[in-house]
């Protein structure tokens, strides 16, 4: 008794055809991202790292340039890695963070002011806000600009290498 060979595939390819192959994986769709998502989680995120950079300036008395690069970069990872590659998340990403970092120096003041008069950082903050952009406008020095920046322009990068 002679068996039979299945018949060979004419496009050169020998096992194509073979009984019992394993069909490919399945290819992941790809990953549009969805942009209110990542422009919400934009926002929560600078809010959050606000909190926390205006509680480290207020604890250390400093303005610290690494605290304005770790805003930036989570706002920006975050957003991109949420919203996906949409060109506007790093533009949305770097204005906020500018907005964080922004925020956490007039937290930082509120905190140090606070002590000075004796009342509360959240009063400071609430019903003393005049002050606080006064006394943030008097102690604004090239480095303050300098963080801004560098938060903008981390969260900028973040983003876009995020959504890849």
């Amino acid at each position: 008794m002679t068996q039979s060979l299945p018949p060979q595939p004419t496009d050169g390819n020998p096992f194509a055809q073979q009984p019992g192959a394993v069909p490919p994986a399945p290819v992941a769709p790809a990953r549009g991202g969805n942009v209110a998502l990542g422009v919400v989680t934009a926002v929560v995120v600078a809010l959050v790292t606000a909190g926390v950079y205006g509680a480290v300036v207020g604890a250390t008395e400093y303005e610290i340039g690494y605290a304005a690069v770790g805003v930036g970069f989570l706002v920006g990872f975050a957003t991109g890695k949420i919203g996906g590659s949409n060109p506007v998340l790093p533009v949305i990403s770097a204005v906020l963070s500018l907005g964080a970092v922004y925020l956490g120096q007039l937290i930082g003041i509120a905190v140090l002011s606070a002590d000075l008069l004796g009342v509360s950082a959240t009063e400071m903050f609430t019903e003393n806000f005049s002050l606080l952009t006064e006394a943030w406008k008097e102690t604004a020095d090239a480095m303050t600009f300098l963080f801004l920046a560098i938060g903008g322009v981390v969260a900028f990068s973040g983003a876009k290498k995020a959504a890849r």
